[in-house]
C-alpha cells in the first residue's frame, strides 16, 4: 500500500510538474498577447475568447503573464537552490569530514542562521542591496544553506568512519579524493530530496517577496506580484486572483510531492 501511494506521488506530482515545465518552455517562444500590453477598455474582462483566462485591471492578458511569471519563479528556484546547495554541501563537507574546531565553528554559523527567520533575512538582505530579482534570488539562495549543510554534515560523520573509507586513507587517497570520490557520491540522495523541497520553498518565498513589492518590480510579471495586484478586486473579478493563486499552489504541490516520493524511495 505504501509503496502505491509512494507512486502516486511520483505520478500525480511529475504530471503537474512537466505540465508546467511545458508552459514555461512554450512562454519563450510564443505567448498568446504581449505581457505589457495595457488596454484599459478591458480591463477586468472575465475569461473570453482571445482572453482564456480574463484580464487584469490594467486590460493586460492573464494568461500571458501566467505564462511569462512561471519564467521568473523556475530561475528563482533553480538558481536560489543552486547557491543554497553548493555553498552548504561545501560547508558541510568540510565540517562532517575534518570535524574538530572547523566543525564546531561552521556548525555554530549555521545554527544563527537557521535561528534567524529566512524571510526576515531576506527582507534585510534585499533592504540593503536594493529590491530586484538577482538580490531575491541571493537572498532565498542564503536562507536554504544551513539545511544543506546539516544533512551533508550527518552524512559525512556517518559515512568517514566506515571501512571503505579507512581502506581508501591506508592506500594514500587525499582528503579531497575521499571527500569528492568516494563519500559525497553516498551522500547524494538526502541532498536531492532537500533540492526538490528547498525548489518549492524559494518559489514560495518569491512569491511571498514579489507580493510585497521588494522581488520582481513592474511591469514585469510575477505570480506574488500579481496576487498582491488582484487581491482588491477578487469580489469583482475572482478570475484575477484565481490564477496566479492556482499557479502557486500546483507548483508547489507537485514538487513536495515529488520530495515524498523521493524521500520514500530513498527508504526502501
Amino acid at each position: 500500500m505504501n509503496i502505491k501511494v509512494k507512486d502516486h506521488n511520483l505520478i500525480i506530482g511529475g504530471g503537474i510538474l512537466i505540465f508546467l515545465l511545458l508552459i514555461t518552455g512554450v512562454s519563450f517562444f510564443y505567448l498568446p498577447h504581449s505581457v505589457t500590453e495595457i488596454n484599459t477598455k478591458l480591463k477586468l474582462s472575465p475569461p473570453n475568447f482571445p482572453y482564456l483566462l480574463g484580464t487584469d485591471n490594467f486590460g493586460r492578458d492573464i494568461l500571458s503573464r501566467l505564462m511569462k511569471g512561471s519564467q521568473t519563479a523556475f530561475l528563482v528556484g533553480i538558481i536560489s537552490v543552486g547557491i543554497g546547495s553548493v555553498a552548504g554541501v561545501f560547508l558541510g563537507a568540510i565540517s562532517g569530514y575534518f570535524g574538530g574546531k572547523t566543525d564546531e565553528f561552521i556548525m555554530r554559523i549555521t545554527d544563527a542562521m537557521m535561528a534567524f527567520p529566512g524571510i526576515l533575512f531576506a527582507l534585510m538582505f534585499i533592504s540593503v542591496f536594493g529590491v530586484g530579482i538577482q538580490n531575491t534570488m541571493v537572498a532565498i539562495g542564503i536562507m536554504s544553506i544551513p539545511t544543506f549543510a546539516r544533512i551533508t554534515r550527518s552524512g559525512f560523520l556517518r559515512e568517514k568512519e566506515l571501512e571503505y573509507i579507512k581502506a581508501a586513507r591506508v592506500r594514500g587517497a587525499s582528503n579531497f579524493r575521499i571527500i569528492y570520490h568516494h563519500i559525497l557520491p553516498n551522500v547524494l540522495s538526502p541532498i536531492i530530496v532537500a533540492a526538490t523541497m528547498s525548489f518549492s520553498n524559494a518559489i514560495l518565498a518569491e512569491a511571498a517577496l514579489s507580493y510585497l513589492g521588494l522581488g520582481v518590480q513592474a511591469p514585469n510579471p510575477s505570480w506574488g506580484r500579481m496576487l498582491s495586484e488582484s487581491q482588491m478586486y477578487f469580489m469583482i473579478a475572482p478570475w484575477y486572483t484565481l490564477a496566479p493563486g492556482i499557479m502557486i499552489s500546483l507548483t508547489v504541490l507537485a514538487l513536495n510531492m515529488l520530495g515524498d516520493f523521493l524521500r520514500g524511495y530513498q527508504e526502501r
